[in-house]
């Protein structure tokens, strides 16, 4: 065990783009990311949260359940935090964190996370980021764009079952970490977690089945290269896209900056997500998703992360215009999805 973990942590760090230790919990997404913060704060302490989407509200509630002051700077959902409005606030208070979501899944939305990262090089607030649905899709430098804490899951792109969170910590990071005036914390104590990384063990029970998955995952990816991995999740996304839009399904958001691991289509009136998401998953067996949030019955979610290829993408668009079709929305011409799709990956 002790073996995978050290591989483990060699394979994975280029993903986050470090050479900063990668802590390996027993945990969900959102229990790791309530490690990055439950680490860095003391109760009462300043947080400024960039909020654009399902995930950005969740960080905020959390920093406000660990007894944190929470600012907010809200984005339209599907457009991205503005860096200027990030600079006004840091003039005029101190915060602990900046928190962020790196591919904001619920609107398919990504940060420019290296111009927030620039804005607090100098300051001694942090940078915290939720990349649960981007690492390993898209590319990520925390040690170059200033990220102190990228938080991520392993159900996404890490194609395994959930269960695994990982956490990346800066030098800068650590020196507030090992502080013992933060939250109370025991069993996501990144202190107790960086102590046994370099012994290449974890400090608590691990799920040995789960991280023999993740190991081989990683390898598949290094095997492949990290740069066409990370093409391939942009081209496979931009064919969906293109394919949705042909269909009558606009894109959500601003298309500068589109994902690489989820699309996110406008659902056109009056059908809803959910009937959409119904029919394919009852006539078709294809798994896809709506939004339960203020976007609900708005939008379909189709995710584009890890072992795919063209064909799950025209399949998706075959049967997405099948169920449209039954739904009563007309389309331009039969095929027309899958005919756009095929245009964009050639």
């Amino acid at each position: 065990m002790r073996t995978i973990l050290g591989e483990i942590q060699q394979l994975i760090k280029p993903l986050f783009g470090t050479q900063a230790p990668v802590l390996t919990f027993s945990s969900s997404g959102t229990g790791v990311m309530e490690a990055s913060l439950a680490n860095i704060l003391a109760p009462g302490e300043k947080v400024l949260a960039l909020v654009h989407g399902q995930f950005g509200e969740r960080y905020a509630q959390i920093a406000r359940a660990l007894g944190a002051e929470v600012d907010v700077i809200e984005s339209e959902w599907g457009c991205v935090p503005d860096s200027q409005m990030i600079a006004a606030k840091l003039e005029k208070a101190s915060y602990r964190a900046v928190i962020a979501v790196h591919n904001e899944s619920s609107t398919g939305a990504v940060t420019d996370l290296s111009a927030i990262g620039a804005l607090l090089r100098d300051r001694d607030t942090l940078l915290l980021v939720d990349s649960v649905s981007g690492l390993g899709g898209m590319e990520l430098r925390q040690d170059e764009w200033g990220a102190d804490i990228i938080v991520t899951g392993s159900q996404k792109a890490l194609m395994c079952p959930p269960g695994l969170g990982f956490a990346s910590v800066s030098e800068k990071a650590r020196k507030v970490i090992e502080r013992d005036d933060r939250c109370a914390r025991f069993y996501l104590d990144m202190r107790k977690a960086l102590a046994t990384v370099d012994k290449q063990e974890t400090a608590f029970t691990c799920p040995v089945s789960l991280l023999f998955g993740l190991h081989e995952a990683l390898k598949m990816i290094h095997e492949e290269g990290l740069s066409q991995v990370f093409a391939r999740h942009r081209r496979l996304s931009d064919a969906l896209r293109a394919g949705c839009i042909g269909l009558g399904l606009p894109a959500f958001g601003d298309p500068t900056s589109a994902s690489s691991t989820v699309v996110v289509a406008t659902v056109p009136t009056p059908l809803t997500g959910g009937e959409i998401v119904k029919h394919m998953y009852e006539n078709y067996n294809t798994a896809i998703a709506g939004a339960r949030n203020k976007l609900s019955g708005k939008v379909i979610r189709i995710g584009t992360m890890g072992q795919i290829n063209e064909a799950d993408i025209l399949t998706d668009l075959y049967y997405l215009e099948r169920s449209l079709t039954a739904l009563g929305h007309e389309v331009s011409t039969p095929g027309c999805g899958v005919a756009a799709a095929v245009a964009a990956l050639r």
